[in-house]
């Protein structure tokens, strides 16, 4: 029995000859198999289009990404990952015509390393070996399940040589491809449309379309499963040991593979202590070259010694120039962000390595990196300053309900699809890392929060006002609770200052003891208030915080971790009023020392 064994074992060893034979064979058949292409009218390639968007889902197929669990398989399973993720770009949205034919090699075109693909798992002669475009019958097994869901002509497939328990190929429900020759094709008398996508740990293929009850199969050059090896695991060249195999890898090579990439966009603090706290050497990071504190941070990265990969010098001077151009509010400025960071997105997704298997991204790239599906396969972490797109709109609504007059709080809303495609991408992020306590609530045991970085301190003499003295440390806006603060205000001797633009209205402020701020304004300050329905960057917050003059924020601030902070809720005039009270009766206007943050 030992000796049966050693023979069999010795049987499946793989040498150069028999490759390069193999090699020969498969040219052999792919000339042929392209000759007839030349020939075949039905064989044809179709384009994305948009007007089956809104058709019911008629058939579907999910599979996991991340089967073994083996340390030294994984750069395999992230090569076929890799694979899929540039397959998936190519099929999802093709809408394929009445009774045409769908051809999986039309589509798809050659896996080479031209294109982007890398070495991945190919399941070949009983064994899983290395190979550009490994992976790839993972999608062809997913599209040929759910056309036998769909009821549709299947008109070619091929059945894997050796079966996997747990696999479609133990249920007969898969479909191996191998350029060009053996091919999936299928077809349907009604039109049909293709969406695929990778989650973070699966791959998901959809037809929309109207359900055939078509039985009618014509498969050629079907492979038999019936009498096919059932193995709960083939060998594998990353792990079996056998080193008089040509194809054998050593696997104490891959053992530390993968890395991280930091795809960044604006500089803060918080997030650059964080980075360089909790990463290591080998990580990617990606950043604008823009920026004096970016390159400060950079430096510093450097010094650490991370992997560099920066964006293009033509996004960076673009960025720049549009920048300069932008209104301080509204639709325009808005449109014209989301179109730069869609920019930077794809910048850095285009340097974006299969071994990047994790990647911690700026919240504002975070919708077009996951709706072009380069997170697809992935884990990630989203370093968050600002509430999701969706709760924006919520509180602008709120607020511009109760404020209706309002020229800024009903100016913009950002398209269905952007907003969806963050949520998507929110739900399946690994954690949410953020100082913002609002933003943090939303999200529950996946946020990290992080703390607020205080400003430095120096010391400086507090004037003494004739009135008791209010700063509005924002532009004259809806979503930063101009019309609660004016409220709240309106019978109380005190002066304000506000900082920032009147964007509402010139006269906004009329009646009232009111005056435009400048930099001295914390020497000034008997009292900070902004009780913002949205609030993302609070720095003059927390330059206040550190002053020790006292704050009245509402909670979409984000500082309830604060001293010297008092939090209320938002759109509430009347609880403002009220604190504000407070305060003003507590306070006298009196010569002191108090410590002053430098702002950088």
């Amino acid at each position: 029995m030992q000796n049966s064994a050693v023979l069999k074992s010795e049987k499946r060893i793989h040498t150069r000859l028999q490759a390069l034979v193999f090699r020969a064979k498969a040219f052999l058949l792919q000339l042929k198999r392209g000759a007839e292409n030349l020939f075949n009218s039905e064989i044809k390639r179709f384009p994305k289009t948009e007007n089956l968007t809104n058709q019911p889902n008629i058939a579907e197929s999910k599979t996991p990404l991340w089967t073994e669990s083996e340390p030294a398989e994984q750069f395999l399973l992230a090569g076929k990952v890799h694979n899929l993720r540039l397959a998936v770009e190519r099929l999802n949205g093709l809408e394929i015509p009445a009774n045409q034919t769908f051809s999986f090699w039309k589509h798809l075109g050659r896996a080479s390393s031209l294109k982007g693909y890398v070495v991945g798992r190919e399941l070949r002669e009983g064994c899983i070996v290395p190979n550009v475009g490994g992976g790839l019958c993972q999608i062809s097994n997913a599209l040929y399940d759910a056309a036998l869901k769909a009821n549709f002509e299947i008109v070619e497939r091929h059945a894997h040589t050796q079966v996997i328990a747990g696999s479609l190929a133990e249920k007969g429900r898969d479909a191996t491809v191998f350029w060009n020759y053996v091919d999936l094709r299928f077809r349907s008398p009604k039109p049909f449309r293709i969406e695929a996508k990778l989650g973070k740990d699966h791959l998901r293929v959809v037809f929309k379309g109207e359900k055939q009850e078509n039985d009618k199969f014509i498969q050629i050059a079907k492979l038999s499963t019936l009498n096919s090896q059932l193995s709960t695991q083939p060998k594998s060249c990353a792990t079996c040991g056998v080193e008089s195999c040509f194809r054998s890898l050593k696997a104490e090579a891959n053992l530390d593979f993968g890395r991280t990439a930091f795809l960044l966009d604006e500089f803060a603090a918080e997030f650059d202590e964080y980075i360089q706290k909790t990463r290591n050497s080998k990580d990617f990071l990606f950043i604008p070259l823009d920026g004096e504190k970016f390159k400060k941070a950079n430096y510093a990265w450097e010094k650490k010694g991370f992997a560099q990969a920066k964006q293009s010098l033509f996004v960076t001077l673009i960025r720049a120039y549009k920048s300069r151009k932008l209104a301080a509010q509204g639709a325009a400025r808005q449109k014209s962000l989301l179109a730069m960071a869609e920019k930077l997105a794809k910048s850095y997704a285009k340097k974006l390595t299969f071994d990047a298997t994790h990647v911690v991204v700026s919240q504002n790239l975070l919708p077009f990196l996951w709706k072009n599906g380069f997170l697809g396969g992935r884990t990630f972490d989203v370093l968050m300053n600002a509430l999701p797109m969706n709760e924006i709109q919520k509180r602008l609504d709120f607020a511009f309900a109760m404020n209706p007059n309002s020229k800024t709080l009903g100016d913009f809303r950002a398209e269905n699809w952007l907003i969806e495609a963050e949520a998507e991408a929110l739900k399946n992020a690994r954690k949410i890392i953020t100082p913002h306590t609002e933003i943090a609530s939303l999200f529950g045991e996946r946020s990290e929060i992080l703390d607020w970085n205080l400003p430095k301190a120096k010391e400086f003499i507090k004037q003494k006002n004739a009135k008791f003295t209010i700063v509005f440390p924002a532009s004259t806006v809806g979503r930063k609770g101009c019309y609660e603060l004016r409220e709240a205000i309106r019978e109380l001797d005190v002066k304000l200052i506000t900082l920032g633009v009147c964007i509402e209205d010139a006269d906004f402020w009329r009646g009232f003891d009111w005056e435009k701020g400048g930099d001295d304004w914390f020497e000034k300050a008997d009292l900070v208030v902004l009780p913002a329905f949205v609030e993302h960057k609070p720095r003059r917050l927390l330059l206040a915080a550190a002053s020790k003059i006292p704050v009245i924020a509402s909670k979409a601030c984000g500082v309830e971790n604060i001293e010297a902070i008092k939090t209320i809720e938002t759109g509430d005039a009347e609880i403002l009023r009220r604190e504000i009270e407070i305060i003003f009766s507590r306070r006298k206007a009196t010569k002191m020392k108090v410590r002053a943050p430098i702002e950088a």
